[in-house]
């Protein structure tokens, strides 16, 4: 690893040390995230900046690889709308990546999870636009303007980071991937977050920038609603948003899925164009879905999104044996890990977000995060 790490230039090296002393011995006070690969600390650097300190686990067993991937991807590239590395920490057991710390935590956090700590956050509709446009326009840049293209793979609210003014960063690149503007997709194991997972990259382990734009539209759709993509509790044929979102484009009903928090202060048509962006996203036809760049034309109005005919999006609610509504397709994932996370568990990644990864063997482990707590269950396909 420290060969590979060497390789990767304009990566500030921190010693294990200064980063002790910037988080106070990783005091849990300076606790800001937790997840399967590690945790993350807020700290004070010694030139007076104040990071996100992500401390990889040593025992985690996809640590190292997605540990390299973020490095390579995301410190040869800037854009207003990604995370800023400053840089890691490779002693010993020790990896840890040092990025610049974002006040207001994630979407999953702040809009969908309804922490106390950022109650007084206002999501007013021109702040959940800019949202949706930054985001937009972040993937649009990794997807489109880099070389190679990057996928990101875990687009998804906990990865969306909120800086002072509620602008968006795109953050966590440890399941990225290189896609080489030569290749029509990249055959690899099946890794994201059920709920915003593709049905056609899940299925068939086919990576397309595709997937990624599966995501947000899911992602649009609960920024729009101000709810979580699946929630149990709620009663048959609410319980999943993209469901709910297409019975209710069906029935030209769109604005009764608006986020009543907005106390009916949005434009209407903008709202309801968003949603219908979200459907095209989602389409369970990966050739019908638009392009990043013109999904950032639709939000921002240069582009009639009426002008495109929404079909019925794919949506996998059973991730035993992954089921896609519509079209009879199914299949058995194989092997489920957890991902990191940047952010502590919110209330929507307890109802509805299950990280997963697919790969060659013969049992299935699937771990999932709910009441703040993880279980892991055995299965055999």
């Amino acid at each position: 690893m420290d060969d590979e790490i060497s390789g990767i230039h304009d990566v500030k090296l921190y010693t294990y040390k200064e980063l002790r002393v910037a988080t106070e011995d990783f005091s849990p006070a300076n606790k800001i995230g937790e997840g399967g690969f590690g945790s993350v600390y807020k700290g004070r650097l010694k030139d007076g900046k104040i990071a996100a300190i992500k401390v990889l686990s040593p025992e985690s067993r996809q640590g190292v690889k997605e540990f390299l991937t973020e490095i390579e991807v995301i410190s040869r590239i800037e854009h207003e709308n990604l995370v800023e590395l400053y840089g890691c920490c490779v002693e010993g057991n020790n990896r840890i990546l040092v990025y610049n710390y974002l006040e207001n935590n994630s979407l999953a956090q702040t809009l969908l999870g309804g922490s106390q700590r950022y109650s007084n956050i206002q999501f007013s509709w021109r702040t959940r636009y800019n949202i949706c446009v930054g985001v937009a326009r972040g993937l649009a840049f990794l997807h489109e303007e880099v070389r190679p293209h990057i996928v990101h793979r875990d687009i998804k609210a906990s990865n969306i980071l909120l800086g002072k003014d509620l602008s968006p960063k795109i953050a966590d690149f440890g399941l990225a991937k290189l896609i080489p503007s030569n290749m029509t997709h990249v055959s690899t194991r099946v890794a994201g977050t059920i709920g915003y997972l593709a049905p056609e990259y899940a299925i068939r382990g086919q990576l397309t920038r595709k997937a990624d734009i599966y995501s947000f539209g899911v992602l649009l759709v609960e920024i729009v609603s101000g709810r979580c993509n699946t929630n149990t509790r709620l009663p048959i044929g609410e319980k999943y948003l993209l469901e709910r979102t297409w019975d209710l484009y069906e029935r030209r009903e769109l604005v009764g899925l608006i986020d009543t928090a907005l106390d009916g202060e949005f434009d209407v048509e903008e709202a309801c164009r968003f949603l219908k962006v979200g459907l095209l996203c989602t389409q369970d036809s990966p050739k019908l879905r638009p392009s990043m760049s013109t999904v950032v034309k639709m939000l921002t109005g240069e582009v009639e999104v009426d002008n495109w005919e929404i079909t019925k999006p794919g949506l996998i609610t059973d991730f035993m044996d992954l089921k896609v509504k519509g079209p009879p397709k199914t299949t058995k994932p194989q092997a489920m890990d957890v991902t990191s996370s940047y952010n502590l568990p919110s209330s929507s990644d307890q109802l509805d977000t299950t990280t997963l990864y697919s790969e060659s063997s013969v049992g299935a482990t699937f771990t999932s995060t709910y009441n703040q707590s993880i279980e892991t269950r055995e299965f055999s396909p």
